[in-house]
């Protein structure tokens, strides 16, 4: 089974890539030498694996050293325990128990070497980032040939996959995902036809290797063997009818990467400071140290400082790679991420730029936001409407067809509500809009706040599933969140998708096409969504919202701020914020917003390339996250946004100063909301903000500003309790917690525990008087 699978995946690859292969011959005639021999390729791309493998298995027969992430579809696991792979955590993301694993893996490369197994190990630990391998400070390698002295050391040079779609030439490659295209494309081009890449590998078995050489030592060497006559960024066109002509491209120039750490507290800089001196042993650790050139860092202790982080900051680096000096380190615990050099978007398409017929975005008559949703579809269903680097561009008919495809999915479960956790992305809108078609509750679940947070909240309104995706709870998992302890089970959309059998997509693409009598006949529950406040110094408070709720405070704000039909916002806030679910999910689908998501909104350097190649014309956000984006984003990025709205928190006035500099052209409007009047409650105009204001309450509002001692009404200028009413304020929390509600004048008012006063006719905040109640969407 084994030989044949290995002959399969050699006729594909022959198929694709013309592969020629200097030095085999001379390594299989030493099979007289009984010695293990440890492999050490560079690493171009995720298929050079395939390739390298292909080429040794039936003779060598090579235990792999494999990143888990990698292996997580079953038809890879499955492929990665026949060939007995080795497994090794992603420490590209922080984690406690990381170091540890990967030193288990380690361990287990050296005991199979002195088994007399074979191994192929990578000793950058990563596919290359540039048309040069940078090993750096990684110590794997090192302690492999250092703890097994007699095994042979055989090195491999691939050259010719720099370029290729599964390269980070090309943006963020996926292997089953790429090789899914890969076979269509053989298809389409009947087999014998399709342009080919050529693929240099040579093998060789060095006679002046320094095994016994410190760790800088080896890795130069291994360094300067895969680098030399390295590699242009080629692409080969994927149809025959395309030409067979290589296609060469420049290498991306490094960006520039704004290090300022000013704005980062002394104490937190100290204890940085500090820390690396521990790690590195270096006695005076200076900002613009390099990591692994300066100090000697692997990512071993890279990810033993991003666990150090999380626990000491709070602050969980989703990405370590970001991390290239001591100032990164320090913006990053500060809340900062730097940029990540030489990552590349995936191609924006020709269909979400595609212009329609200028209007006001207005919103049509509905009870419901299905309704509007469907409404919206109807007018237009081939138009783009959201997009995300994952999933591509989705038509309002996709998105319709999505939600008939996966009904059967969510419907006959027991409960009526069902969780959802979800970063900004299109796949969080699919999740809710399949939930609210299918009858039941959207519980939208906030994992910042730990597992015993979730658990309450969770148990507290019945939620037993929750949908969510492997790349999520991947990330908490490896932080140290015991999502197995939250008591519920995890519906991976991952998994559901794979359900859904060829003839129910058949079955959803041609509903997708006729009348959408189900959906419009579905019962669709009163409340639109359940939320949770923060639970920062209590427990977290369910917060139920309804349709009616979130339209009356959508129709206001979309007033105020004049959205077009051609706006395009880009949207980055959790859907379990409310002003990210209201914003950036519910807004687009009842006006028909073009929107694209990205799911860290603490990536200011991805978020500025995003407005770049998106062309966003709106961003809804907060002034941290604001401020990330100015730091990293130059003009050039940024010159197509017109409108900002932040909530959340008070703007500070240095980034209205950065944007003033950075983006000359977009209005900033602050505004001022909680979760329970879901969320606005105020804001600024476009035609007239007012620095240090939240604006003008809107419309379909009242508010009144009570004394705090005596409870009357002060007069203008002064301080005062806010109390509000109107349709947008929610009913009441679910469960026991204590009614918000307050009478006064004859009348039911929300207390939001916050202080404000009126300066000409706008409203300033002033304060709380309850800590735990934040401004803004919580």
């Amino acid at each position: 089974m084994k030989k044949l699978i290995s002959l399969a995946f050699v006729l594909m690859l022959r198929v694709r890539y013309r592969i020629t292969v200097k030095g085999l011959k001379e390594l299989k005639s030493r099979t007289q030498d009984n010695r293990p021999v440890l492999f050490l390729p560079n690493h171009q791309a995720l298929i050079d694996p395939v390739i390298v493998m292909s080429l040794l298995y039936n003779t060598f027969t090579p235990r792999p050293l494999v990143d888990e992430k990698q292996s997580d579809h079953p038809l890879a696991k499955y492929l990665m325990d026949m060939v007995n792979a080795i497994f090794i955590p992603d420490l590209n993301v922080s984690s406690r128990d990381a170091k540890e694993q990967v030193f288990a893996g380690i361990e287990e490369i050296a005991a199979s070497l002195k088994r007399g197994e074979n191994v192929l190990m990578y000793p950058a630990g990563r596919i290359s980032r540039g048309h040069l391998e940078v090993i750096g400070a990684n110590s794997g390698a090192v302690s492999v040939v250092h703890g097994v002295p007699e095994a042979r050391v055989v090195l491999l040079r691939i050259r010719g996959l720099w370029g290729s779609r599964f390269s980070r030439a090309r943006g963020l490659p996926s292997l089953l995902g790429d090789v899914w295209k890969l076979l269509f494309r053989v298809l389409a081009n009947g087999f014998l036809f399709m342009p080919r890449r050529q693929v240099h590998i040579d093998i060789i078995e060095p006679d002046d290797f320094p095994a016994g050489g410190d760790r800088k030592a080896i890795n130069r060497y291994l360094e300067d063997f895969y680098n030399t006559d390295p590699d242009r960024n080629t692409e080969i066109s994927p149809y025959w009818w395309q030409g067979y002509q290589p296609i060469y491209h420049d290498e991306a120039r490094p960006e520039f990467v704004n290090r300022d750490t000013g704005s980062i507290p002394e104490s937190i800089r100290t204890l940085v400071l500090s820390r690396f001196t521990e790690l590195s042993g270096v006695e005076k650790v200076q900002e613009g140290d390099k990591l692994a050139a300066d100090l000697g860092m692997d990512s071993l202790v890279l990810a033993e400082f991003g666990s150090w982080m999380h626990q000491e900051f709070g602050v969980a680096a989703e990405n370590l790679e970001v991390l290239q000096t001591v100032s990164d380190c320090i913006l990053a615990a500060g809340g900062i991420m730097p940029v990540l050099s030489g990552v590349q978007l995936q191609p924006v398409s020709s269909k979400w730029f595609a212009r329609v017929e200028e209007r006001e975005l207005r919103f049509p008559e509905g009870e419901t936001i299905a309704d509007l949703f469907l409404y919206q579809a109807r007018q237009n269903p081939d138009q783009v409407i959201l997009s995300d680097q994952l999933s591509g561009d989705k038509t309002w008919r996709q998105l319709i067809m999505a939600v008939y495809a996966l009904l059967p999915e969510i419907k006959h479960i027991p409960e009526k509500r069902v969780g959802i956790m979800m970063p900004a992305s299109v796949s969080a809108v699919v999740s809710w809009l399949v939930v609210m078609f299918s009858g039941k509750e959207p519980v939208m679940v906030n994992w910042t706040g730990g597992t015993a947070n979730m658990r309450y909240s969770l148990q507290s309104v019945g939620v037993r599933q929750v949908i969510t995706a492997k790349a999520l709870t991947g990330q908490l998992e490896q932080r140290g969140t015991e999502l197995d302890k939250v008591g519920v089970s995890w519906l991976y959309l991952e998994e559901l998708a794979a359900r859904i059998h060829a003839g129910r997509k058949i079955t959803a693409l041609l509903k997708s096409r006729l009348p959408w009598r189900a959906l419009h006949q579905a019962e669709i529950t009163e409340n639109a969504a359940v939320l949770f406040t923060s639970g920062s110094e209590a427990r977290p408070k369910s917060v139920p919202l309804t349709h009616a709720n979130f339209l009356a405070n959508a129709l206001d704000f979309a007033q105020i701020l004049s959205l077009s039909s051609n706006d395009r916002l880009l949207g980055i806030l959790p859907v379990f914020h409310s002003l990210g679910l209201a914003g950036t999910v519910i807004l687009p689908l009842c006006t028909g917003l073009r929107t694209v998501y990205w799911p860290n909104p603490t990536e200011g350097a991805q978020l500025a390339r995003m407005i770049g190649a998106y062309g966003a014309t709106a961003l809804i956000t907060t002034p941290t996250f604001l401020h990330g984006i100015l730091r990293a984003g130059q003009p050039d990025l940024l010159y197509s946004l017109r409108l900002i709205f932040s909530g959340a928190e008070k703007c500070p006035d240095h980034v209205f100063f950065a944007l003033e500099e950075k983006c000359p052209q977009a209005v900033l409007c602050e505004g001022y909301g909680v979760t329970e009047c879901s969320p606005v409650i105020a804001v600024n105009s476009p035609d007239a903000p007012q620095l240090g204001t939240v604006g003008r309450l809107l419309a379909s509002m009242e508010y009144v500003l009570l004394d705090p001692e005596t409870g009357e009404p002060v007069s203008v200028g002064k301080n005062g309790r806010m109390l509000v009413r109107g349709p947008n304020v929610f009913s009441g929390y679910l469960g026991d917690a204590p009614s918000p509600f307050v009478d006064f004048d004859g009348k039911s008012w929300y207390d939001t525990g916050d202080l404000m006063f009126e300066r000409d006719g706008m409203l300033v905040f002033a304060g709380r008087l309850k800590r735990f109640v934040k401004m803004g969407a919580r």
